[in-house]
């Protein structure tokens, strides 16, 4: 490990484990995304990010910044407060600071069945929760709600994606109708550049309120386990 490594330690949500990443800093510690209390971009002991578990460092291109640069971008947003699972968690971080490309590998990796998913409900279960259930109990309800928020990649990314590409490709279309003088077919592409437009912005407020009862669950989880030991 050496400063200016993408780094990170596996952790676990409710018995699923997932990658937890970010910026070794050397002696001054790991910026990442700090899930204690609010979630915020943060410095934070090395000993501290791992929680006991090992750390790795992840293989890069040839093409990723040079230590200096991928500190000074880290640094950079310290402070920040924009957590989101589906389009702005601890790997979107760490890669953006290594290589400019704020991506999440992992996320293909999660998904359960979006039919399942009940909003409601699954609020219900996360304050019952946070609200002096009893331990064993609590766990229970959390394993009740991850089966329910369903961490949809495998579906409603693809969709979000596809409807965002939708919105581009209309634009251009209505462009090229204007530039040939079709104003009819102009208006008809930018008809169908607004509904692919409302689809996806739909599409993101629904990841993003999961990803807010996600954040819930992890955060709660240590005190959960804490009421157990």
């Amino acid at each position: 490990m050496a400063r200016g490594d993408q780094i990170y330690a596996i952790r676990e949500i409710i018995g699923i484990p997932y990658e937890h990443h970010g910026i070794d800093c050397g002696s001054e510690g790991v910026i990442h995304y700090s899930k204690v209390g609010e979630a915020t971009v943060a410095r934070t002991p090395r000993d501290r990010f791992a929680r006991g578990s090992r750390v790795y460092v992840k293989a890069q291109p040839a093409t990723a910044f040079i230590p200096e640069v991928v500190i000074g971008r880290a640094e950079s947003r310290l402070g920040e407060r924009q957590y989101d699972l589906f389009f702005n968690n601890c790997e979107h971080f760490a890669n953006w600071c290594k290589t400019g490309r704020s991506e999440c590998i992992q996320l293909s990796n999660f998904g359960l069945d979006p039919s399942q998913i009940k909003q409601p409900q699954v609020s219900d279960l996360v304050n019952r929760a946070a609200q002096g259930e009893p331990p064993e109990q609590t766990m229970l309800l959390f394993q009740e709600a991850l089966s329910n928020v369903a961490i949809a990649t495998r579906t409603l990314l693809p969709q979000y994606e596809a409807a965002t590409d939708d919105t581009l490709a209309w634009h251009r279309v209505a462009q090229r109708a204007l530039a040939k003088g079709r104003e009819d077919l102009a208006r008809a592409a930018l008809h169908r550049k607004v509904a692919a437009q409302k689809q996806a912005e739909g599409i993101k407020t629904y990841l993003s309120q999961l990803s807010e009862l996600q954040l819930s669950l992890e955060q709660n989880q240590t005190l959960v386990q804490s009421r157990l030991i």
